[in-house]
């Protein structure tokens, strides 16, 4: 289990790696980070939104296929929802849904 501490850090730093992920993907997607929730705004208005959740030690992630809790996976330093999906293969897929093409956060 992870300790305040360390969420903390580990979130922080995906949020902020997310950012730099957009802005180097070229993808024509506006983002906003304010009290700690990363807004990403998409040609069209729709909008995923990335927030952490600091009681349950998780990262939601809300985008038009719905509402997704990802918890930090140590083992192999990932976040990680039910199935083994790992949150920014799901942000590509969500993003490039609402983009209408491929958009690589990796």
């Amino acid at each position: 289990m992870l300790t305040e501490a360390e969420y903390e850090s580990l979130a922080h730093e995906t949020l902020t790696r997310i950012e730099q992920a957009i802005e180097a993907s070229g993808a024509e997607i506006e983002f906003e980070t304010e009290d700690e929730i990363l807004t990403l705004e998409f040609p069209d208005g729709s909008r995923i939104i990335i927030n952490k959740q600091r009681p349950l030690k998780q990262i939601w992630v809300a985008a038009r296929s719905g509402g997704f809790h990802y918890q930090y996976d140590p083992a192999h330093k990932r976040w990680i929802r039910a199935g083994d999906q790992e949150l920014i293969a799901d942000l590509e897929h969500f993003a490039g849904q609402q983009l209408k093409m491929p958009v690589r956060l990796r």
